[in-house]
């Protein structure tokens, strides 16, 4: 086995308001509340587990560039969730991605999005319309030295 990180153990992402984050990301996200204290909460949704941290620097605005968080949703459920996250959010980006996406902020101006979709969906995607120049690696994936 190599070194090397494992995987994603946790998001935190700083708020201005722990009750109004804590409602967004339970109310309209649908992450399962694990627990909350008065500067911040920890919410669950499938795999990912997400920290609200209450911080006074708390940007006041999406930051410029395109990084986000995509959160996964399944097919099934993705036009109600996407309808629910579109009326109470802000939407920054429309989709032109494999997948369907939709593109919205949080309360705190973070971006993030609901996709439909995984790496192999992508992959594959790329495999069919090859116009991009996307090398993909077929076999293990290559890994730093």
């Amino acid at each position: 086995m190599s070194i090397g990180v494992s995987g994603l153990n946790h998001i935190t992402l700083a708020v201005a308001d722990v009750e109004r984050s804590l409602a967004f990301y339970r109310d309209v996200l649908g992450c399962a509340v694990r627990a909350v204290w008065s500067e911040g909460a920890y919410l669950e949704a499938g795999s990912l587990w997400l920290c609200l941290s209450h911080d006074e620097h708390v940007r006041s605005s999406p930051h410029p560039d395109y990084t986000h968080i995509a959160l996964s949703v399944a097919e099934e459920f993705y036009d109600e969730l996407s309808s629910r996250v579109s009326a109470a959010s802000t939407i920054w980006k429309d989709n032109r991605s494999e997948g369907a996406s939709t593109y919205f902020l949080d309360p705190d101006g973070h971006k993030l999005e609901l996709h439909v979709g995984s790496l192999q969906s992508r992959l594959a995607h790329y495999r069919e319309h090859p116009g991009k120049g996307v090398v993909i690696f077929e076999d293990e994936p290559t890994k730093g030295q």
